[in-house]
């Protein structure tokens, strides 16, 4: 019998190398692109807000929209690109944030600015499909490692847009620094005939010959071989455990998510299966017995993350202002326009640290462990804040809260692609990024609103209890994928047995 291997064994076989780098250099400059885009938003509001005579009320639409815009887009791009491609999946969200990012430095005014800057959410949604499609590159050891590498490319583009804004806010205005902001997106649109598709994905969509054209590939710039042998995909490997039932007994334990026998019977081939997957057969295929219980534990902490994160970034401009004490409107108007570039400069390398964390726990401790212990230490360091303290004490609990949250964030972004099997992987990432948008979308009216009414022990006690729930739903994770292959289809192991 002819020896064979599955694109996990020739990633494996082939190493990260310089392939890997390149790819790794593209998605992250899609990563660049979104961090930027959404850091803007601290600078642009008040700017416009005093160009245009705006109320505080419109002047946090602007956010609002983006987050719906993302909302929507998270789970749409998801669905095309298991549909048809990560490249059209990323090819259509880059061109659309590109072209509305630049279009809204033209603005004439607040509706069009409004308009053009929801198309930018619905296109920064797609951000989940570069992740996935990078993610289908890395070999399984060393996934959690790199995985970390490309989540510090955000952290890159937020220190950028920052320098950005320092350097052209007070000179050019805000017209310009969204003209070139939006420049980074470009850059994957010019490139774009260099990438190639997935290899998982085109052995899951049943194209084994493209599949093996790009790992022959990977091999050449790698400078490393092949596995001998023929390429198989998952699919394939479970049709012969069906007709040889002992081949099943050897790999049970190393299965992370595999078809169920009655799947195998229903699309007797990769391609016909994934035809069926539909926008709604995709959302019912996440929420099936052997995936529910993952799904609904990742919206949960999706969104506990991203509405702690985007709230300690409100709380450490609102907690260090001396005017945003319940002190008079008016004195605190008259300062807020005034924004402290080199403070948001420095702020934004508060998130270093947590990506150093995370690149150690992530591939010695595992993902559950490493999530569920930074909650909870966020947790620690907020809960002196329901107190008024001196500022200084104040900034240090914060920046350790946020080194603790960007850790979560990281590895989260890290173990979501992987409980997840090619079919559904970006529909279930960009889901689960949607109800981010949702907690993005509902701090600032929340957390802020809290907080200008003179209830900062509220507020405070709300991110203790969002992140502490957050920490709790880590741990009922039904699974730990440190050191799992990639799976292509959804397996009918009793998750419940897996904790």
């Amino acid at each position: 019998m002819m020896p064979s291997y599955t694109v996990d064994d020739a990633l494996v076989c082939l190493g990260f190398g310089k392939f890997q780098i390149l790819v790794l250099a593209y998605a992250g400059i899609g990563w660049v692109s979104e961090a930027m885009e959404m850091m803007l938003l601290s600078f642009v509001g008040p700017a416009v807000q005093s160009a245009w005579n705006l109320t505080p009320h419109q002047e946090s639409f602007i956010t609002s929209v983006v987050f719906l815009g993302m909302f929507v887009g998270a789970y749409s791009w998801g669905l095309l690109s298991d549909q048809y491609g990560r490249r059209k999946g990323f090819l259509v969200t880059a061109t659309i944030t590109a072209i509305a990012g630049f279009l809204s430095a033209f603005s004439p005014n607040y509706l069009f600015l409004m308009a053009l800057r929801s198309l930018v959410g619905l296109g920064l949604g797609g951000g989940p499909v570069l992740l996935s499609w990078f993610l289908e590159f890395v070999p399984a050891p060393n996934r959690g490692t790199w995985m970390v590498v490309f989540q510090a490319f955000w952290t890159l583009g937020t220190i950028f847009e920052a320098s950005l804004a320092w350097i052209v806010m007070p000179k050019l205005g805000w017209r310009w620094l969204l003209a070139l902001s939006s420049l980074p997106t470009s850059f994957l649109l010019m490139f774009y005939k260099l990438t190639p598709e997935s290899p998982r994905y085109l052995c899951l969509k049943g194209k084994t010959n493209d599949a093996i054209t790009v790992l022959e590939k990977i091999a050449r710039v790698n400078g490393t071989k092949l596995p001998s042998g023929i390429l198989v995909s998952d699919h394939q490997i479970e049709l012969q455990k069906v007709d040889n039932p002992s081949l099943e007994e050897e790999e049970e334990d190393t299965s992370l998510l595999s078809p169920r026998k009655d799947e195998i019977e229903q699309y007797p081939n990769p391609k016909g299966m994934l035809s069926k997957v539909g926008c709604l057969s995709s959302l019912m295929m996440l929420l099936s017995p052997e995936l529910a219980r993952s799904t609904l534990l990742l919206w949960v902490v999706f969104f506990g993350n991203a509405f702690s994160y985007y709230g300690l970034v409100l709380l450490t401009s609102e907690l260090n202002n001396p005017h945003s004490k319940c002190i008079p409107h008016k004195s605190q108007r008259e300062t807020s326009q005034d924004i402290s570039y080199k403070d948001v400069f420095i702020a934004s390398f508060a998130e270093l640290p947590g990506l150093l964390l995370s690149a150690v726990a992530v591939d010695k401790i595992g993902r559950k462990l490493s999530m569920s212990t930074m909650f909870f230490m966020c947790c620690i360091f907020l809960l002196p804040l329901i107190f008024h303290l001196p500022q200084g004490l104040t900034t240090g609990l914060l920046f350790g809260a946020r080194i603790c949250i960007t850790t979560t964030f990281t590895v989260m972004y890290i173990y979501a692609p992987e409980i997840y099997p090619t079919s559904v992987r970006t529909t279930g990432v960009g889901t689960a990024s949607s109800m981010a948008r949702i907690g993005g979308m509902l701090c600032p009216l929340v957390a802020v609103g809290l907080l200008h009414t003179c209830h900062q022990t509220v507020a405070v006690l709300l991110f203790e209890m969002v992140a502490l729930l957050s920490g709790i739903s880590v741990l009922f994770f039904p699974v730990e994928t440190m050191g799992q292959e990639l799976r292509d289809n959804v397996s009918n192991l009793k998750q419940t047995n897996k904790v």
